[in-house]
């Protein structure tokens, strides 16, 4: 067990990337122990049942299954944000049979909360990233508010008057706010809801004026008209809400958020295992089925194999943990 209360120094991110020098190029797949996998293999969600996280774990299921030739099991473990099932996952054998759907909570919660229980540069092996999605912000369409650029002068003009709402204190929403006041200089202040529902419901209420939530909650209250789309902040338009922006084309580039999904291996897992996974999942995302599974279940599928998804995570770390202190973004409680 790993006790990681801060992120480690630069020898440790050094140690993770030498870690990972033969796992470089993951779609040059070399032939797998033969026997593997020869046993069902368990996929850990560091979340409940029903949840965005549970739902997608589901769509892969099957496929993945048919890809290895072995069963999938879905064990889920929820907790601080996820961090009870990573760093449950974190303590497995290293032998194949058991790999955690990790999430953006993965990146976020070692800066979140005191303390957690999985170090995210040692205890994991990146696999491969096969979803993710942007978060958008909307209002009513009475708010005056049709651009990003609209929410600014509001912002700047009303300060400290402003509320936008989200799933929650830590959540990559909140974050996305967190990343828009910053780049802008605008003043807005977070109202937290325990879900996304019923934050998108606080701006039709007139409880709040804008709100951060994903798009599978927002598209359709967009549809009928009750909510618009400001900005969604992915670095593609959604196929489906084409005439809304990005944040990129709303003018605020820095304040890019994709929630992602992907695959890890306990640290240690040899790397043909880790090989014979990601092709497999590469096989998976290929499957037009799977792809429409996931837009219809409001996911982006991807197809980052082991050295792409590890720079992400080591991307990722150092920027919400800046975010989070220049912020002074704090959940009570331990991620354990």
């Amino acid at each position: 067990m790993t006790n990681a209360t801060n992120m480690p120094p630069h020898p440790s991110r050094r140690a993770f990337l030498s870690s990972a020098v033969a796992a470089t190029t993951a779609m040059a797949i070399a032939p797998a122990r033969a026997a593997y996998p020869e046993r069902p293999i368990t996929l850990i969600v560091p979340f409940g049942p029903g949840g965005a996280n549970d739902v997608v774990a589901r769509v892969i299921q099957q496929p993945l299954a048919e890809a290895l030739g072995q069963t999938i099991i879905i064990e889920n473990r929820g907790g601080a944000g996820g961090s009870v099932g990573t760093g449950y996952a974190a303590r497995q054998k290293p032998d194949g049979y058991t790999v955690l759907l990790a999430a953006s909570g993965f990146v976020v919660n070692p800066s979140l909360f005191d303390k957690v229980y999985y170090d995210p540069y040692k205890d994991f092996e990146p696999v491969f990233e096969f979803a993710k999605f942007p978060i958008i912000f909307v209002v009513r369409p009475d708010s005056g508010m049709k651009t990003i650029k609209d929410l600014v002068a509001r912002g700047k003009k009303d300060a400290g008057k402003l509320n936008y709402s989200s799933p929650g204190g830590g959540t990559l929403a909140h974050l996305a706010g967190e990343l828009l006041k910053l780049h802008t200089g605008i003043d807005m202040v977070h109202v937290p809801f325990p879900s996304a529902a019923p934050a998108a419901q606080a701006v039709i209420g007139k409880h709040v004026e804008v709100a951060a939530v994903s798009i599978a909650v927002a598209k359709p209250q967009i549809d009928a008209g009750t909510l618009i789309g400001l900005a969604v902040t992915g670095r593609e338009r959604w196929a489906d809400l084409p005439n809304i922006p990005t944040i990129i084309e709303a003018g605020v580039p820095q304040a890019v958020v994709e929630t992602w999904q992907g695959l890890m291996f306990p640290a240690g897992t040899p790397k043909e295992i880790v090989d014979r996974m990601a092709a497999a999942m590469l096989a998976v995302v290929k499957r037009q089925d799977v792809r429409d599974r996931m837009f219809k279940a409001g996911f982006q599928w991807s197809a980052a194999g082991p050295a792409e998804f590890r720079k992400r995570v080591l991307d990722e770390l150092p920027k919400w943990k800046d975010l989070i202190q220049r912020a002074r973004i704090k959940v009570q409680g331990k991620g354990k």
